[in-house]
């Protein structure tokens, strides 16, 4: 299909679309087009890979249809047999058409055939679905979010299997099952379709893909340019408002690379339709920026766990697998092909062919890892998203600063969070969302109480908390008003480092947190350094928790245990989900250290206490009657009764276990002490080591260069200019 609309009313309002008299679509003309079709039989032989994934697909789908269509009454929530099965019939539907197209079988397109023809017979009879709640219901399944995926991928197979149906096949499916999905989702559901919303993302781009194969220019302008046409919703709107400059989602990496699902297939089927378009290009290529930012925005794999996110999606998806294969076949960017390595399997389009070849060819080149600052909001101006690196590959070093805005209703309340990851494994961890995707025992697959009750709460992440109580009082409408003001970045040989502030967390506290990873001390692996000040008119009891990974092998100070008599931390915000299992007075100017050893190496987390402090032992799992809440451990320091105050940390990775071979090196570290000193609204952080050396870190929080700065430590002078300075010496 081909609209004619010319760059200069894509963006215009009112939005006027013009069609070409009498045209007809070409089939398949979605993801896959007969050009593709054509240069894949002719080369397949060249990629063995793809061919490979191709018999696979083949072989499940032969399995697959052994028996006939199974299109059950939906009943179930998710993970449950109807809510599955639908699932995987559209999947199928797709996969089939896909097949056909490029062995020329017909029976693949028979199969598919058969699944549409089954549901055009079942959807017009079909209300809300049994298990829907509040306003987004779906039919088939319990919510349209899912319906939306079901259509993008069954129009796909559609459009793949078009000519081979008869008049009378084709016209049951289109008037009873496509059309009526789509009239559904978009003007049926309109609370879906016009929000800026992933959710809005699929129903935009189910039916607008439903028009370029249907040839329905209303659905097209409609999900262009919302239900109004007047381009203040829609896919364009969406693209405007959901990415910042630097191509970061704002629902954060889990988000970015479920919703990059329905913007890719979307922008793909607009590049075959409408070419003059150049979408690619729009917002200075915000779509391929926003592919790269994912990949950035990992972790050997596995993306940062922001806001309401499963741990265990990553770089391995199909989102990714589609979102890699298109980025590379639009830049024929050989690193790209590296990520292509990480993953599985290939997409079944001209894009998998191409990246499949290349990679067969030996073409692969080495992602570029490196410390970057992705900034939020449509124009960069709500915070950003800080991820530190160290080492030239993802599962070396990461140190994430999350200084970003809420993230709507999947945003967590944990301004200034921090993430720290080593060796190939998560080392401050971050808890995700309370939710067993799809296992129907737990809730129906939906979110948990304990999302609301524990991992939205700013207790469940390293982010500062005070009275007790989680940012913005965990109120959404508060939270989205303010956002966090990045202080500082910069990434040189020897330190990679991050500032920010917050100012609206709380009523009458700010806060703002450095942290840094220093490379070339006299240690094993570079040190992160982390300095949160907090300040207010009035006296607060401050708590910074540190979620880790790992078992403890030392602390620094006798430990008073509470097994005995278990209670949890406190009694709401997330406190009461923690049992208070040990606990530790420091007093001020004293350290507090306690190593655990992850995987096979060792870290020291070091903490300087300004004022008396406690320190709590805790394990994830009080008031959990329905074993929801996994069981993790977390340090709380706590100073009670100060205005303001500070938290100064150094994490030291050290050393190595084999228990294989029964050995054990380096277990205390090389770091022998830690000091600090304010002065002057400037810190200075002192490292030494066992060789005699010493590092200073200066801070200024004042990122101008012509600003002169001056403090002393153990009577010596430091002066420098800007944010920051490092100084090595010897001791003395």
């Amino acid at each position: 299909m081909r609209i004619n609309i010319s760059q200069a009313v894509l963006f215009a309002a009112p939005i006027v679309v013009l069609w070409a008299p009498g045209y007809s679509a070409e089939h398949p003309g979605l993801l896959l087009s007969t050009e593709d079709v054509e240069y894949i039989r002719q080369n397949e032989h060249e990629s063995p890979a793809f061919s490979r994934v191709l018999d696979e697909f083949r072989t499940e789908l032969d399995l697959y249809f052994v028996t006939g269509p199974d299109v059950p009454e939906p009943v179930d929530a998710g993970g449950g047999y109807s809510h599955e099965t639908h699932k995987r019939n559209g999947i199928a539907i797709h996969d089939a058409g896909v097949v056909y197209q490029l062995t020329g079988e017909d029976v693949y397109a028979d199969h598919a055939s058969q699944l549409l023809l089954s549901y055009a017979e079942i959807y017009p009879e079909l209300g809300n679905h049994p298990q829907s709640r509040g306003s987004n219901p779906g039919r088939l399944f319990w919510q349209n979010l899912n319906e939306s995926v079901w259509l993008t991928y069954a129009i796909q197979g559609f459009d793949a299997i078009h000519d081979t149906l008869s008049a009378s096949e084709r016209d049951r499916i289109v008037n009873n099952l496509l059309r009526p999905m789509a009239d559904f989702l978009s003007a049926g559901s309109p609370d879906t379709f016009d929000r800026i919303h992933n959710h809005g993302t699929w129903a935009v781009a189910a039916v607008g893909m439903t028009g370029y194969a249907l040839d329905d220019e209303d659905y097209v302008r409609k999900a262009l340019y919302g239900l109004n046409g007047d381009g203040n919703s829609g896919f364009i709107r969406q693209i405007d408002l959901l990415f910042s400059p630097d191509g970061y989602y704002s629902e954060g990496p889990y988000y970015q690379r479920y919703a990059m699902m329905p913007f890719l297939l979307f922008a793909r089927s607009i590049e075959a339709n409408n070419p003059e378009l150049n979408i690619f290009e729009y917002r200075e290529g915000i779509l391929l920026k926003a592919i790269y930012a994912c990949i950035d925005l990992s972790y050997a794999g596995l993306f940062f766990p922001l806001n309401d996110a499963i741990k265990d999606k990553g770089l391995d998806t199909v989102e990714l697998r589609y979102g890699i294969s298109m980025a590379y076949a639009l830049t024929g960017d050989s690193s790209l092909l590296s990520i292509a390595g990480m993953q599985s399997s290939y997409v079944l389009n001209g894009d998998g062919f191409r990246m499949a070849l290349a990679r067969d060819r030996g073409d692969t080149l080495p992602f570029d890892y490196r410390s970057r600052l992705f900034r939020d909001g449509p124009k960069g101006t709500q915070g950003a998203l800080a991820v530190l690196r160290s080492g030239d590959y993802s599962n070396e070093q990461a140190l994430v600063l999350k200084a970003t805005s809420q993230g709507m209703g999947h945003g967590h309340f944990d301004k200034l969070g921090l993430l720290f990851y080593d060796n190939g494994n998560e080392i401050l961890t971050d808890y995700g969302a309370a939710r067993f995707l799809n296992v129907e025992q737990k809730n129906g697959g939906r979110y948990l109480p304990e999302n609301e009750t524990w991992a939205k709460q700013s207790i469940a992440h390293n982010a500062l908390v005070v009275d007790e109580t989680s940012h913005f009082n965990g109120r959404l409408s508060l939270a989205e008003q303010a956002n966090p003001e990045i202080l500082f970045f910069d990434s040189a040989d020897e330190i990679q480092i991050a500032s920010a502030s917050m100012e609206d967390a709380y009523e009458d506290t700010s806060f703002n947190r450095t942290v840094a990873l220093l490379n070339n001390l006299a240690t094993d692996n570079p040190v992160m350094i982390d300095v949160l000040n907090a300040s207010s008119p009035s006296e607060h009891r401050y708590d910074m928790p540190v979620h880790f990974s790992g078992h403890i092998v030392d602390t620094s100070h006798s430990l008073e245990s509470r097994i005995s008599n278990l209670r949890p931390l406190g009694a709401a915000n997330g406190y009461q989900h923690l049992w208070l299992r040990a606990s530790a007075e420091v007093p001020a100017g004293e350290k507090f250290a306690v190593t655990w050893l992850t995987g096979n190496r060792f870290y020291t987390y070091t903490v300087i206490a300004q004022h008396d402090m406690e320190v709590f032992f805790t394990e994830l799992g009080a008031n959990d009657p329905l074993f929801n809440l996994r069981r993790e451990q977390a340090l709380v320091f706590r100073v009670n009764g100060a205005s303001s105050t500070r938290f100064v940390s150094v994490v030291e990775p050290h050393g190595e276990y084999n228990g294989a071979e029964e050995y054990t090196l380096n277990s205390a570290g090389s770091i022998e002490d830690v000091r600090f000193l304010r002065e002057d609204g400037a810190d200075v952080l002192s490292l030494q080591t066992g060789d005699g050396s010493q590092t200073i870190v200066a801070l200024s929080h004042d990122a101008d260069e012509m600003t002169s700065h001056t403090a002393s430590l153990k009577g010596r002078s430091y002066s420098w200019n800007g944010f920051y300075a490092l100084f090595n010496e010897e001791r003395e």
